[in-house]
């Protein structure tokens, strides 16, 4: 099993010192969440939630995905990055390559992306891309990526990105893993045809059972069910050995955990507890590493 943490809420320049606390206490990875704004007059109804709204305040830092995961790389050694999620195609496909493939090099390959068609028309329109067939757009723009991250001369065509014969570098050193978020079917899809896993959010371990039999349904349909095929959820269970060892059973490769955070608090828009400094979230990540992460190695 390995364990990811998330970066939600959290204070921008406390996040590198975190980073170092967890690659030190043994977690496999960080999570890194995405937004570019927050409109004044927001008009995009927010998905899941009962008044349309985001559950964050517009005053929430959102630091850029890829600066901070090289600002966090370059002060760890074993640390592993990832999203949960990166809206990849509200950004010009060129810059989406140029910033992962730096991140990479940075990392030495300690690098996935964690990609989503996205909700807030309002972002797409501000970065000048289409909103309307972002879910197309995002399933050809995964097969553009590992195009042009191979290094050397590249190029793809397609029906939505028509990149001529190029060079882009750095390149990443290793294949990029490709994951999806998103619980519509269309996301499913997209995770169990064209990606390495899927990232879902925080359920019940009952719950999740249910997401990964639909995942693999699809992976079946696509004659993929025997390929590696990683699946990272955030489990609201109390944390135990047997918790992580049930999920493992179950098809679950990777969990996020905030060992410092209320949970409760933190989904219903309370989230003053995550901004103080690095310095708090120490015991916390020591006494899960302790509890948990070691006697599962």
């Amino acid at each position: 099993m390995k364990f990811w943490s998330g970066t939600a809420f959290m204070k921008t320049a406390e996040m590198p010192a975190v980073a170092r606390m967890l690659d030190e206490a043994g977690f496999h990875g960080m999570l890194v969440s995405d937004h570019l704004i927050y409109p004044k007059e927001l008009k995009t109804v927010y998905p899941g939630h009962e008044s349309g709204k985001p559950f964050w305040s517009p005053e929430t830092e959102w630091p850029d995905a890829w600066v901070l995961i090289g600002a966090m790389a370059a002060v760890t050694e074993k640390l592993h990055f990832g999203n949960n999620v990166y809206i990849a195609p509200s950004r010009p496909i060129l810059e989406v390559a140029k910033q992962v493939g730096t991140a990479a090099a940075i990392a030495g390959g300690r690098v996935s992306i964690g990609l989503s068609a996205g909700w807030m028309r309002e972002e797409f329109d501000l970065l000048g891309q289409d909103f309307d067939n972002r879910g197309p757009r995002l399933n050809e723009m995964i097969r553009a990526l590992r195009e042009l991250w191979k290094g050397g001369w590249v190029s793809f065509r397609g029906e939505y990105y028509d990149i001529p014969e190029m060079t882009i570098e750095p390149h990443p050193p290793s294949p990029v893993p490709i994951l999806c978020g998103g619980e519509s079917a269309p996301a499913l899809r997209r995770a169990a045809r064209y990606c390495d896993g899927w990232v879902g959010t925080a359920y019940t371990l009952d719950v999740a059972e249910q997401w990964i039999e639909r995942i693999n349904g699809y992976r079946r349909e696509y004659g993929r069910e025997n390929e590696p095929f990683d699946i990272i959820v955030g489990l609201r269970d109390e944390p135990s050995v047997e918790l992580y060892r049930r999920a493992e059973k179950i098809g679950i490769t990777g969990v996020m955990v905030s060992p410092w955070a209320n949970w409760e608090a933190t989904h219903s828009g309370d989230h003053d507890h995550l901004l103080g400094t690095a310095g708090q979230y120490r015991a916390p990540i020591e006494d899960f590493a302790e509890r948990i992460i070691t006697k599962l190695v």
